[in-house]
């Protein structure tokens, strides 16, 4: 079950962060994150405060969490995207993140199709997202889904210094 997440979602969002930020340490996989600049307690908080923040739960666990809004972070701004899409009809996923105990079950595939699904809802038929170029599984997952890469832009994101950030985009219906 995909929802709006709670409060009390926090901690269980927070170690899915710590989890994969571990294995970060350890050389296992390749996000790009930071421990202690991002994703952070407080990416969950500011998130859950705008009501952005959702949470895939089963069996009273939290396998996958992401925020869902229609906020271009300013470096979107760079990309050359393929369509001219007005903002008012573009929705953006942020920090999707899966258990790495529950991965390669299908849940970050099942994330996405909950995004498309609620930004159908909500009038967007353009979606967006980014990874960081190194996220070699994430932007596998998103070329199999069908998001096309339209750039590749050089910044600082999310307090993350030498960021090659891959800009994505699919158009629904």
């Amino acid at each position: 079950m995909i929802r709006l997440a709670k409060e009390t979602d926090i901690p269980g969002v927070v170690t899915i962060f710590n989890k994969i930020l571990e294995l970060e340490a350890r050389g296992e996989v390749c996000t790009g994150w930071k421990k202690g600049i991002y994703p952070t307690e407080q990416t969950a908080l500011d998130a859950l405060s705008k009501e952005e923040l959702f949470v895939l739960e089963e069996n009273n666990r939290i396998l996958a969490a992401a925020r869902i809004n229609q906020e271009q972070v300013p470096v979107y701004a760079l990309c050359r995207w393929k369509y001219d899409a007005p903002d008012s009809e573009v929705m953006v996923i942020h920090t999707l993140v899966v258990d790495p105990d529950a991965s390669g079950c299908g849940i970050g595939s099942r994330f996405v199709r909950f995004y498309e699904d609620f930004a159908l809802q909500h009038g967007c038929r353009y979606l967006r997202m980014d990874t960081n170029q190194i996220n070699e599984r994430a932007r596998a997952l998103y070329k199999n889904l069908g998001y096309s890469e339209q750039g590749i832009v050089p910044c600082v994101f999310n307090g993350i210094d030498g960021v090659q950030l891959v800009c994505l985009e699919k158009r629904l219906g």
